[in-house]
């Protein structure tokens, strides 16, 4: 079984999952929507992206109220022994809140590890982020797997991952027979990827901090298609950061799309964006800003030598791949 989320469905990601879906011939649930505190699950035909469409609303009455309990009986009566769990809230909508978005990102995750916990899975994959580090100033020019864990907790995307991280190593340790494979991702890019990230590159001028110098690392969405498939087939399970190789930083990514760059001063920024987002006026908020200044730099090693999977396309091939489906790159 593969549980997704609304994001997959918001960042355009739902033809990749239907690819793993048919690979698996497996059932997919999708967690749509928090109401009161409950994380909404709509099972998702993998047949057919029609099928899934006209199934889902009827799905969504069946399947609306899950909680663990119920989870767990449907994952006991089709034998399910893998979960894939792709849930999370990438790109809030302009009616979102952060007690919904922790009730999607981490009471979500929480009840599905309780149900295959439950229903005596024997292994979840889960894809958690390179945001699960946190943007912080003192982060080291390459970070791998055993960097502590320090999302910033003014950025609900990045803390969530850090949280969700911290009920998944809780479990690895309660519940060492639910084996786990995680992978924490850097900005995911695709031919059809549109998110609050690629509306940065999408503007007339790409907006950068004023001093800030750390590049961006890309992973192509079928690589995480790959690497998923690739656990699923070898049994492999662990922590493993996936990107591409390299990075670009906004500088080269500006090159790329001959596009200038303008620069702001973190505070000129933080204070316009602290005026501008109750507006509506920008997508961005102030807990934002440090996100533009102090990415983590993924190290991908474990991936390739541990884990035996090697990305096929590099941060700047994936970059280009995703800017030539959308008209960016020059010439």
């Amino acid at each position: 079984m593969i549980h997704a989320g609304s994001g997959v469905i918001h960042a355009r990601a739902f033809r990749e999952l239907k690819r793993v879906a048919d690979l698996l011939q497996a059932p997919v649930t999708t967690s749509w929507a928090a109401r009161g505190n409950t994380a909404l699950s709509v099972t998702v035909t993998a047949c057919s992206t029609l099928g899934a469409l006209v199934m889902t609303p009827f799905n969504t009455a069946l399947w609306g109220g899950l909680n663990p309990p119920a989870l767990a009986a449907l994952l006991a009566d089709f034998s399910i022994d893998t979960v894939v769990h792709l849930a999370a809230i990438v790109t809030p909508g302009p009616r979102s809140n952060r007690k919904r978005e922790f009730s999607v990102d981490v009471d979500g995750t929480r009840r599905v590890l309780e149900a295959c916990v439950g229903a005596r899975v024997r292994r979840i994959v889960v894809t958690s982020s390179g945001a699960a580090y946190g943007y912080h100033a003192d982060n080291p020019p390459l970070i791998d797997e055993h960097t502590p864990l320090r999302g910033n907790p003014e950025f609900a995307y990045s803390h969530h991952k850090r949280l969700v991280e911290e009920v998944l190593a809780s479990y690895r340790a309660s519940h060492p027979e639910l084996a786990q494979l995680v992978f924490r991702i850097g900005t995911i890019l695709g031919e059809s990827t549109r998110n609050q990230i690629t509306a940065l590159f999408e503007r007339p001028r790409l907006l950068g901090v004023r001093g800030a110098t750390s590049p961006f690392v890309f992973a192509w969405d079928e690589d995480v298609v790959g690497a998923i498939l690739h656990g699923l087939a070898t049994g492999r399970n662990g922590v493993y950061n996936l990107a591409g190789d390299g990075a670009l930083t906004l500088e080269q990514i500006a090159a790329r799309l001959g596009k200038p760059c303008r620069y702001l001063p973190p505070g000129l920024l933080q204070a316009a964006l602290t005026i501008l987002r109750p507006l509506g006026l920008s997508r961005y908020g102030p807990g934002q800003v440090n996100f533009l200044r102090y990415r983590p730099v993924l190290d991908n090693r474990r991936l390739k030598q541990e884990f035996g999977y090697t990305p096929r396309l590099s941060s700047a091939a994936t970059f280009e791949l995703y800017a030539r489906a959308r008209g960016l790159l020059r010439g």
